[in-house]
């Protein structure tokens, strides 16, 4: 009887399919270039941007990039709205400062490097506390349940300032314990280095979280919870466990926050810093990974700049996000991606002259309402150095009846031209995006 090489391998009990089960990935050099090109970033861009101001505003982006995108976990990944995010990274922040007065004491024999994680830990163990409560509900309960605790626990930081340090906070000085290699966190350009690398750790980490099992059932969850309990998934421990994951990451920017600051104060556990939380991921986008990393850049730009430019800039932001709510939900991740997509059809090109119209005209808008805007706050808050004003350099009168008219006219012409330039680009938009359709289907007949 003749047999073959498959049926002699097969009764010789070997594996003749043993192959399928190695076989060689290729490495995925998109991502490998993505993360490359963020490291490199994190390292150079004190050394571009040397003034001591810079090096602030940069360490304080790195803070907000580990809270938004942990913030990100819930909101974005898991569709959990929370109103008091502050809390765990707040908590976070205060553990720290403690922690650190104990190195300085001698009492804690710990790194200053190693506090961040402290804070994680202590960001954590909130999370597990309250989490086992606010998670128990989804959707507007649960957003319900943590505004509450949020604002208990900003009362409490009010309440308790044996803990707290009440309306002063709790101050320390992170030069102190050991020093290796001659490190001492005194200098900005040592703590700028030390925040970089938690954060690109810290941006890693949470990025491999949304490959995991349980990173894909979070999304599941957000998506159609029904069908994940029918399936036999508890969704509320899925949130949970989440939950505490967000506030671990969000716990190790209140910690490296503390060490930026070397102060801590109730301001940290606010509704107002919940509530930037939100409106910073949202406005960088929570649908996509990177889309927290641009608010939480914004967000920082915001407090530290446009604050100093103008008394209206609380204003300002929140006309930002209204029409961000109104005419890209998305965020600007959202509205990077769709360009994207046009780009790889090499469509982006006839795009450009109504790109430029459409920012010329909005800007035109823009300076007109401005204008008005100054002028109200400058009657109200600055009655008293008279109605004179400048603004971008060209004097105003509030109340003069020719500055107020020359506003509303270069508001109305701006809007004008605005909507006819929306509409040119609308139809062309719309025109390109059926021709990429018909493309798409044509390369699937194809293949």
């Amino acid at each position: 009887m003749n047999t073959t090489s498959a049926d002699a391998t097969r009764l010789a009990g070997a594996k003749p399919a043993a192959r399928r089960f190695h076989e060689f990935r290729p490495l995925n050099i998109g991502r490998w270039l993505v993360w490359s090109a963020y490291a490199l970033v994190l390292l150079v861009a004190p050394l571009i941007f040397s003034s001591s101001l810079s090096q602030t505003m940069l360490t304080q982006m790195g803070i907000a990039i580990i809270v938004c995108l942990s913030y990100n976990m819930l909101l974005g990944q898991g569709g959990m709205l929370s109103f008091g995010h502050a809390v765990y990274s707040g908590m976070g922040a205060f553990i720290a400062i403690h922690a650190l007065n104990f190195i300085g004491k001698g009492v804690l024999p710990l790194p200053v490097s190693l506090l961040p994680l402290v804070g994680g830990a202590a960001g954590a163990l909130t999370a597990v506390l309250f989490g086992y409560v606010t998670t128990k509900k989804a959707a507007t309960p649960f957003a319900m349940i943590t505004l509450g605790i949020g604002e208990l626990i900003f009362a409490m930081a009010l309440m308790f300032p044996d803990f707290f340090g009440g309306e002063g906070g709790i101050s320390s000085n992170r030069v102190v314990g050991s020093k290796p290699f001659g490190i001492t966190f005194g200098p900005q350009i040592q703590l700028y280095y030390l925040i970089a690398l938690y954060t690109f750790i810290c941006t890693g980490l949470m990025f491999a979280f949304t490959r995991t099992p349980l990173g894909r059932m979070l999304n599941a969850v957000r998506d159609n919870p029904e069908r994940v309990e029918f399936v036999g998934y508890d969704t509320r421990k899925v949130r949970y466990i989440a939950f505490i994951i967000a506030g671990f990451f969000a716990g190790i920017s209140g910690g490296l926050a503390a060490l930026n600051f070397e102060i801590v104060t109730s301001e940290v556990v606010s509704g107002a810093r919940s509530g930037a939380y939100l409106l910073f991921t949202f406005l960088g986008g929570a649908t996509f990974f990177f889309g927290p990393i641009i608010g939480a850049i914004l967000m920082v730009m915001a407090f530290v700049l446009l604050s100093e430019l103008t008394k209206a800039w609380l204003l300002y932001l929140g006309l930002v996000f209204l029409f961000m709510v109104m005419y890209a939900p998305g965020g600007i991740a959202s509205l990077i991606m769709m360009n994207l997509r046009v780009a790889s059809f090499g469509r982006l090109k006839e795009l450009w002259v109504s790109y430029l119209a459409l920012a010329g005209t909005a800007l035109i808008t823009l300076l007109g309402a401005a204008g008005m805007i100054e002028m109200v706050y400058h009657l109200k808050l600055n009655a008293a150095l008279g109605p004179e004003l400048t603004f971008l350099g060209v004097p105003l009168n509030a109340q003069g009846a020719d500055s107020w008219v020359g506003c509303v006219l270069v508001m109305a012409t701006g809007l004008g031209l605005f909507e006819v330039c929306r509409r040119t680009f609308k139809a062309q938009w719309g025109r390109i995006q059926e021709d990429i359709e018909k493309e798409i289907k044509r390369r699937e007949a194809l293949a």
